[in-house]
């Protein structure tokens, strides 16, 4: 018997996760409804799921229209789904939701849980330096990310990844896991296993300060919120003598001598400017200053 999934997701990972699943053999699994946004004001990668299901007879309902969590409920429940897949969806569900279902909702996280719930998993990655991620599929509860997983693959974040590169990694991760755990559900070999809560953190949220340069940071610490923020995410900024501007691209470098103060001008090769930070110095490849400092002119 086919198993009957709901989806509900906004942004690029729950594109890739959709087309993933409506791939699938419909005698294993069938998409019968679709959960989305008409448009995001903060999510950077937001995608309208529409055009993946206007042409196959699938029931979709913009969330805009049924705001609360009982409207959402009963039209779950008159899907009648046996599961939700809910990927990229940045609000919580509410009680009703999570128990419109038999078999539950399906939940994602791009992080190794139990470590590191809560939000920006890719950013707060990249910014930490870390070496390390994984993608995890979960069993939804009230408790964000902290329900069994199902799933779990490590994701290897090299020095030159940013959050593209990083996201794109995780997409083609997303694409293989979420048809294996379609087809556990359907034929009953994917066991839950609880999280150890002794080893959960949570990752707060992340303002726009966090994303500010300070030249008194190290030069390494400065890089890895570069590409941290790099696109589809708004940019690491700093605020100069010009005012605010935006940093894409950047590589950490030897050069300067230690007496040297933070924010100084050290070289300026065409657009590449190399600034001296709190310890080593670093080079902006690419950035938005609308001038071009001189050497010796201070950030």
């Amino acid at each position: 018997m086919s198993l009957r999934i709901v989806f509900i997701g906004c942004v690029e990972s729950s594109r890739a996760a959709l087309e993933a699943l409506l791939a699938l053999p419909s005698d294993t699994a069938t998409i019968v409804g679709v959960i989305t946004r008409r448009a995001s004001s903060f999510n950077a990668d937001f995608v309208d799921l529409f055009p993946l299901v206007q042409d196959r007879d699938i029931p979709l309902l913009y969330a805009e229209d049924a705001a609360d969590d009982d409207a959402q409920a009963d039209w779950i429940e008159s899907q009648r789904a046996d599961v939700v897949f809910c990927i990229g969806w940045s609000r919580l569900l509410g009680p009703r939701v999570l128990a419109a279902a038999p078999r539950g909702i399906v939940g994602f996280h791009p992080a190794a849980l139990p470590a590191n719930r809560g939000r920006h998993p890719i950013i707060w990655a990249l910014a930490l330096g870390l070496d390390e991620t994984a993608s995890s599929f979960f069993l939804m509860s009230r408790e964000p990310d902290s329900g069994p997983l199902l799933d779990q693959r490590r994701i290897s974040i090299a020095r030159t990844d940013n959050a593209g590169s990083l996201y794109a990694k995780i997409l083609n991760t997303v694409r293989v896991q979420v048809a294996d755990v379609a087809l556990g559900l359907a034929n009953g070999t994917l066991q839950p296993r609880d999280q150890d809560h002794r080893l959960a953190n949570c990752w707060r949220r992340r303002s726009e300060s966090d994303g500010q340069i300070d030249w008194r940071m190290g030069a390494q610490t400065i890089h890895n919120l570069v590409r941290a923020l790099a696109r589809p995410y708004p940019g690491a900024h700093f605020v100069g003598r010009h005012g605010p501007a935006k940093v894409w691209r950047s590589e950490v470098s030897d050069e300067g001598r230690p007496n040297l103060e933070a924010g100084k001008v050290l070289a300026v090769d065409g657009r590449c400017v190399l600034v001296k930070c709190g310890s080593h110095s670093i080079r902006l490849l690419e950035h938005e200053m609308s001038t071009l400092p001189q050497v010796g002119d201070y950030l």
